[in-house]
């Protein structure tokens, strides 16, 4: 568990790392030596503008520190997600950042074993992967089914491809917090 503290630490430093990332002028946060900054794992990071999307990139696991991996992920997500022109200078102060901390994946079977609003999903089939974050199903509405289907679509896959028994169902939870937190 990520205390408040260092939430507030790690989205002044996503942050610092797109400003540095576009030639924004930014302080870097102080620095805090917490050992939960030091963890390793997936992150997330989910760059929105007047509520919509602006870029969203992370890894499933990383080997660097939190910390590093938020940062690089931040970078990342303001200039690099291929669905969206990178973020400049002018729309810098304006967007919300939302990092989501992510737990290890495990395999489950099917749909009775995914948990709406808590339970992220990653659909692979060999080396094809999709994954939606767990927020993005409640933020829609949608069921299990629909899930799946939609991190099939992720993935490039056909909706229905999760009944291929070459296909892999994994979920994890995620510590999801964001800037729209803080005010």
């Amino acid at each position: 568990m990520i205390r408040d503290s260092e939430k507030t630490w790690l989205l002044q430093q996503a942050r610092h790392a797109i400003a540095e990332t576009i030639g924004a002028e930014s302080l870097p946060p102080p620095i805090i030596d917490e050992k939960s900054l030091r963890m390793t794992c997936g992150v997330f990071v989910t760059i929105t503008s007047s509520g919509r999307l602006r870029g969203c990139i992370g890894m499933i696991e990383s080997e660097e520190p939190l910390y590093r991996t938020v940062a690089e992920m931040a970078a990342a997500a303001a200039r690099h997600d291929p669905r969206f022109p990178g973020i400049d200078l002018r729309e810098f102060w304006d967007v919300s950042i939302e990092v989501s901390v992510l737990s290890p994946l495990w395999r489950v079977a099917g749909l009775d074993d995914i948990v709406i609003g808590q339970h992220g999903l990653v659909v692979q089939k060999e080396m094809t992967r999709g994954l939606l974050l767990p927020q993005v199903a409640s933020e829609h509405g949608w069921n299990a089914l629909t899930f799946v289907e939609e991190t099939c679509a992720k993935a490039g896959l056909p909706p229905e491809a999760w009944k291929d028994k070459r296909v892999e169902l994994y979920v994890f939870t995620a510590e999801v917090f964001g800037e729209e937190d803080k005010t």
